[in-house]
């Protein structure tokens, strides 16, 4: 059996079980068209580890963002889900979220009505089943809108609306710090954000793994610039929805100066 190029560079690295694995992974649409995008996808992290995947546009990375979640857009045809040793790959969207994945999405939408302070109770509650009260809540989250350089007032805002691209970005890392997950996807997070907002994210999901040591990570991502201020251990390359290529952090940088022409 042939053993992919992602399989076989997360099998050389000594360490942990991961606390996330994706296995000969094929997704199509879900549409009448069922139109084939991930084409036999391999991606182990382990706990505490950040992962780069990155790819041109049109790859699949944003579906395979989507089908980690469970979005009923897309349908797994072949291969499997792995979270925490349990296999995944059937469970609704709500279940995986309650059970600590985490995506952070390129285009957050708005929640008119909804306040940042009541999304995130009802969040937690279903998360972890805990009910604090709206102070206890509302203290939490000025520890948190402090480290990440936002405006207290947001807090009483409806989720999203009238944020900035920054603003909004910065509410999916104060979601991902309250909700403590286990596993975080952030969906090319840095999209449309100018350097000083990127370095403002950047430097926030590093502040949630600090204290979070355990979560893995994965960034999808188009730049380079993105994974100057994350560092990560592993950067796949995403082509054609097949990972053709894995390695550190100079890969990323590879493809920076070369772009994509030598995967092609």
């Amino acid at each position: 059996m042939q053993i992919s190029v992602a399989a076989a560079y997360n099998a050389s690295m000594t360490g942990e079980a991961p606390v996330f694995e994706i296995r000969n992974l094929h997704v199509r649409t879900a549409d009448e068209h069922k139109v084939q995008i991930l084409q036999g996808v391999d991606l182990s992290v382990r706990p505490g580890e950040v992962h780069a995947l990155m790819g041109p546009n049109g790859s699949g990375k944003s579906t395979l963002a989507s089908t980690i979640l469970g979005s009923p857009e897309y349908e797994v045809t072949g291969g499997r889900i792995f979270f925490k040793g349990d296999d995944i790959t059937s469970w609704p969207t709500d279940v995986r979220a309650k059970s600590g994945l985490f995506l952070a999405f390129q285009y957050p939408q708005e929640i008119a009505g909804v306040s940042v302070l009541n999304f995130l109770r009802q969040a937690l509650s279903a998360r972890k089943g805990i009910d604090l009260s709206m102070l206890e809540l509302r203290l939490a989250i000025m520890e948190w809108m402090d480290r990440l350089d936002m405006d207290p007032s947001f807090a009483d805002r409806y989720l999203n609306e009238g944020f900035s691209g920054g603003e909004k970005k910065r509410n999916e890392i104060l979601q991902m710090a309250i909700l403590e997950p286990d596993m975080a996807v952030l969906d090319e997070t840095d999209s449309g954000l100018d350097i000083d907002a990127l370095r403002l994210v950047a430097k926030g999901v590093q502040e949630v793994r600090s204290v979070r040591g355990d979560m893995g990570v994965l960034a999808i991502t188009h730049y380079q610039r993105l994974l100057d201020e994350l560092t990560p251990d592993v950067v796949h390359v995403l082509m054609d929805g097949r990972i053709v290529d894995s390695g550190g952090p100079e890969l990323a940088e590879t493809l920076e100066a070369e772009g994509y022409e030598a995967w092609r």
